[in-house]
C-alpha cells in the first residue's frame, strides 16, 4: 500500500552555507569530514565486518579518492545533519535528504545521484487504500522529514501520527508494534520485511 507516491528525496551532498571548509583547507590538512547514514541501509550502515558500508558511505569514498586525501566518516542520525554542518563537524553530508527551502538556507546541495521513494507500510491484513483509511490507526515516522511533511498534508482526523527523533527509533516502534504503520522509503520497508517476514509486510 503506498500512500507517498512522489520521488520525495534522493541521496545528496549538502555542505554548509556560507562554507565554513574551504576546499583549500581540506586539501591543506589532507583530510575530509564527511557525515553518512548512521543507521539506514542501503544507503548507510554499520556492516558485519564492524565498518560502515552503503551507496553513501560508497560515494564519500570516491570524493574522498578524487581530492587525493584522507576519508573521515562521521556516521550521523537524520537530526544531526544540518547541525553538524552549520557547527563544522563536518565538511561535507552524503545522505537522502529532502533539498527544501527551510534547509537551503543553511545548506547548499548537489543534484541527487539516487532516487528514493517513500510510502506507507503495514501487515497485509491491514485494508488500507488511501489516507482515509488511517483513521484510528497508529502511524509511526520520523519527525521533520518530509513523509511527516506529506502525511500531515494529507493525513484526515483520527490518524494517530507517532514522530520519533531518529529513524532508529521509528523502526524500533514499527517491529516492536508501538505502532501499525511506517511511513517510510521503500527501500528501507523492504529491508525490514527481508529481516522480518513473520511481520508480513504488505508495500
Amino acid at each position: 500500500m503506498k500512500l507517498l507516491k512522489s520521488l520525495v528525496a534522493a541521496s545528496l551532498l549538502a555542505l554548509p552555507v556560507p562554507a565554513l571548509a574551504d576546499l583549500s583547507d581540506i586539501l591543506e590538512s589532507g583530510t575530509v569530514k564527511i557525515a553518512v547514514p548512521e543507521s539506514f541501509p542501503p544507503f548507510g550502515a554499520l556492516g558485519a565486518t564492524g565498518e560502515y558500508e552503503g551507496y553513501d558511505v560508497d560515494v564519500a569514498k570516491l570524493i574522498a579518492e578524487d581530492l587525493g586525501v584522507k576519508l573521515e566518516l562521521v556516521p550521523v542520525t537524520s537530526k544531526q545533519r544540518i547541525p553538524f554542518l552549520e557547527t563544522d563537524r563536518v565538511d561535507l553530508v552524503i545522505a537522502t535528504m529532502g533539498a527544501n527551502p527551510g534547509r537551503a538556507k543553511s545548506s547548499w546541495f548537489s543534484a541527487a545521484y539516487a532516487p528514493f521513494y517513500s510510502g506507507a507500510f503495514a501487515a497485509a491484513e491491514k485494508s488500507i487504500s488511501s489516507p482515509a483509511d488511517l483513521v484510528g490507526m497508529k502511524v509511526g515516522l520520523t519527525g521533520g522529514t518530509l513523509e511527516d511533511l506529506e502525511l500531515t498534508k494529507h493525513a484526515p482526523d483520527g490518524v494517530e501520527i507517532f514522530r520519533f527523533g531518529d529513524l532508529a527509533a521509528t523502526l524500533a516502534a514499527f517491529t516492536s508494534g508501538q505502532v501499525e504503520v511506517l511511513v517510510s522509503g521503500t527501500t528501507l520497508a523492504a529491508a525490514i520485511s527481508e529481516a522480518n517476514p513473520g511481520m508480513g509486510i504488505q508495500t
